[in-house]
């Protein structure tokens, strides 16, 4: 019997740096039956896949490691970025007010000897670090008592982290200037200076760069919370054709609901009554409203126009379209991209490494004719500037920009490698039906001896099956009262079956012709079909071909300029077809694709997708139950939002509107966040490369270089800052 396999979405406090990832990580692949685990920082989510376990359980042990989690019950629930921010710069502010006096007393008089004159003959040397050790103790026990209570656990159990760092760094700090303060005597004399205001300073630099990186994480996440927002808290339901206004989460499939003029729908539904337009550009990124009208489809989010609409609810809460874009975008903005393994293996050792150089510094220090003062600085220095919070934001706060900026361009990611692998593509093959073309096909022709039931038969028959070309043919006739059985849908080749006792097989030629139906009649009506760049659609009854349907399918408006812009971004572009060559080549000349493969079947498309593959990273785009294939086996595979659940499915990027410019848009935008990523990395790995060795006092002996812990805490909250503000420029990207 398969066991099974459940996902566990977890909401996780505490963590502040990669190291603290990687632990939380480690703590949950750890527990029985977890099959694997994904941390995100920016997001403070874990994405868990397992086997029937307890999730409370697995909640508390992720606890018990050090770092706060509960089970999330849905994508609404999130970090409160604001909440957090706020509790930060009260923080802050304390430890601000505490340590201003501390700071420009005993740094002024270094700046300003006079000063120091002054302090010395009025208040004493002994009461003025008396008042400095009391006002730098109380910031550490008040506003810094944080990295006190998430490090010395750390530390205590053997998995040091940035709040370990700091707690180490400003606690040494403090702790040197107390002994110096109180036992002297323990302290050789040319060692005996205090550093209260380098604790002081240490602890509100760094609260400032949190408060400044939680307020910049709360404008990184908003796509969840503005696509949430976009459903109504209640909507007019019609009771016995008066509407009656109720809760959207107590609206009913079948329920009818009234959509007044300017206002958003509530749920998915089909109009049944009025005509109007509706603007879905917050799902789709289209902006131009969308003419509705009855048996038309609407979503819950979008903006109806100037028209009342009466319509048929067919989905509710978790099932409708917005719930699942929300859905996708949560999944997409927990994502961990390929880049980040590297990173992670990198940061599993790199605190370690870090407090060795310190204790490397000290020992070196002493050892090389430096005072103890200087040593301590050294080490304090080493273990503030080199805490890798910007390596942990580097990619997961892209991902979380990036992911919300597509959604509102009507580009979902569904997975981390998706978006790194469409950057990196030189082959993008299309689809032609649905994709390059409108996928609303209409018959233009038709030939042949077939008799009004038949052709009604015909219609009844390819009503069963979802391909645009089939639905062009069922749209020709009224099929109702049709009995059919046996029915079979050959993808890629067309359908067969029963319809009131006859044999009836639609489709392509050879697809006749495999059973055994002569179509050779048929041959110049073919050709005339072929000139007008329509596809043929046979149809036989009883083995005799009986019908022939030119069906012609428009370009979609924005194909050829969507082909243009991805082809002077330097990528080739191809055309993967089911249907015959002179169409499909008829259709690529239109829009300006030379690469043409025509007349395969699904697993050929498959096949095509391997040969294009050998030239390098490819890119499908499809929409059909054909397509899904070759969806699967491109190195990234886009569906069209308007195709079926089985393409959807087999896709890594889905493009709501259907609009081929949609590939440009997530091309583009991948590529900004790969290059915004390499951005983040390069300077959060540079900072640390370039500066620990300053901090060390590598070049103390030839350009007496020395790097202050302040200035270390800068630095280093700085460095996480940047790295959140340069993600956020992607919300203009694409």
């Amino acid at each position: 019997m398969k066991s099974m396999v459940q996902t566990i979405d977890l909401q996780v406090t505490g963590m502040h740096c990669a190291s603290c990832v990687g632990r939380a990580e480690k703590a949950l692949i750890a527990h029985p039956g977890v099959h694997s685990a994904t941390v995100n920082l920016a997001s403070g989510t874990a994405h868990v896949t397992a086997g029937d376990i307890d999730k409370t359980a697995l909640a508390n042990a992720l606890t018990q490691a050090g770092y706060p989690a509960h089970v999330r019950q849905d994508v609404t629930e999130r970090t409160d970025h604001a909440a957090h921010a706020q509790s930060l710069w009260r923080r802050f502010r304390v430890a601000f007010v505490l340590t201003l006096p501390v700071f420009l007393l005993e740094m002024g008089g270094h700046f300003y000897p006079p000063l120091h004159h002054w302090i010395m003959g009025t208040v004493g040397q002994t009461p003025f670090w008396a008042l400095q050790c009391l006002l730098i103790a109380v910031v550490l026990l008040w506003p810094g008592r944080i990295f006190f209570e998430y490090g010395v656990p750390a530390l205590l159990r053997g998995a040091p982290e940035m709040n370990a760092l700091v707690a180490l760094g400003a606690g040494a700090a403090w702790g040197f200037s107390t002994v110096v303060l109180f036992m002297p005597g323990l302290i050789p004399a040319e060692s005996r200076a205090v550093y209260f205001e380098a604790a002081g300073v240490i602890v509100t630099l760094i609260l400032l760069g949190r408060a400044l990186e939680a307020q910049a994480k709360g404008r990184a996440g908003t796509a969840i919370e503005a696509l949430i927002s976009l459903q109504p808290d209640t909507a007019f339901v019609l009771e016995n054709g008066a509407p009656v206004s109720r809760a959207v989460e107590d609206i009913r499939i079948g329920d009818q609901v009234l959509a007044q003029p300017g206002a958003r729908i509530a749920v998915d539904g089909i109009i049944v009554d009025g005509t109007g337009y509706v603007d879905e550009s917050m799902l789709t990124g289209e902006s131009a409203p969308v003419r509705k009208s009855t048996d038309d489809s609407v979503s819950a989010g979008t903006l109806n126009g100037n028209s009342a609409l009466t319509y048929r609810t067919t989905a509710v809460g978790a099932a409708t379209a917005l719930a699942r874009i929300t859905q996708m975008v949560d999944q997409a903005q927990s994502a961990k991209l390929p880049v980040q393994a590297k990173v992670d293996r990198i940061t599993a050792v790199f605190v370690p490494i870090v407090m060795g150089l310190s204790v490397l510094s000290f020992v070196g220090w002493l050892l090389f004719g430096g005072t103890l003062a200087q040593a301590i600085v050294a080490a304090v220095s080493v273990l503030i500037i080199a805490c890798p919070c910007a390596m942990g934001l580097a990619t997961p706060v892209s991902v979380v920009v990036a992911t919300g900026r597509a959604a509102s361009l009507g580009v979902l990611f569904r997975g981390g490698d998706a978006l790194e692998k469409l950057a990196t593509i030189q082959t993008v093959a299309f689809d032609k039906t649905g994709t390059l073309t409108a996928g609303s096909p209409t018959v233009t022709q038709r030939y042949g001896p077939a008799s009004t039931d038949d052709i009604a038969s015909i219609a009844a028959l390819e009503r069963q099956s979802d391909h645009p070309l089939a639905r062009a043919v069922a749209a020709i006739a009224d099929p109702s009262g049709a009995q059919i059985s046996d029915f079979q849908a050959i993808p890629g080749k067309g359908v067969a079956g029963f319809v009131n006792g006859a044999k009836y097989i639609i489709g392509s030629g050879a697809f006749l012709v495999e059973n055994g139906v002569d179509i050779s009649g048929f041959t110049n009506e073919t050709e005339q079909i072929h000139s007008a760049a329509a596809t043929p659609v046979f149809a036989a009854k009883d083995g005799q071909c009986i019908a022939l349907f030119g069906v012609s399918d428009p370009l979609k408006p924005d194909a050829d300029r969507a082909v243009s812009d991805l082809q002077a971004a330097g990528l080739n572009c191809a055309l993967i077809s089911g249907d015959i060559e002179p169409v499909a080549k008829a259709i690529a000349a239109q829009v300006g694709i030379a690469d043409v493969i025509a007349q395969v079947l699904p697993d050929q498309k498959l096949s095509a997708i391997e040969v294009l593959q050998k030239d390098g990273p490819t890119a499908f785009v499809g929409d059909g139950i054909n397509d899904a294939p070759a969806l699967a086996q491109a190195d990234v595979g886009l569906a069209m939002g308007q195709g079926t659940d089985v393409a959807v499915e087999a896709a890594g990027v889905v493009l709501i509107s259907g609009a081929v410019q949609g590939v440009v848009r997530a091309h583009t935008l991948a590529k900004a966040t790969l290059r915004n990523i390499h951005q983040n990395l390069f300077w959060a790995f540079a900072y640390n490369v370039a500066l620990i060795p300053v901090a060390m006092g590598v070049f103390y002996p030839i350009f007496g270089w020395q790097l202050s812990p302040m200035l270390g805490a800068g630095a280093m909250a700085l460095s996480s800052v940047f790295v959140v503000t340069n993600a956020l420029r992607l919300r203009r990207a694409g």
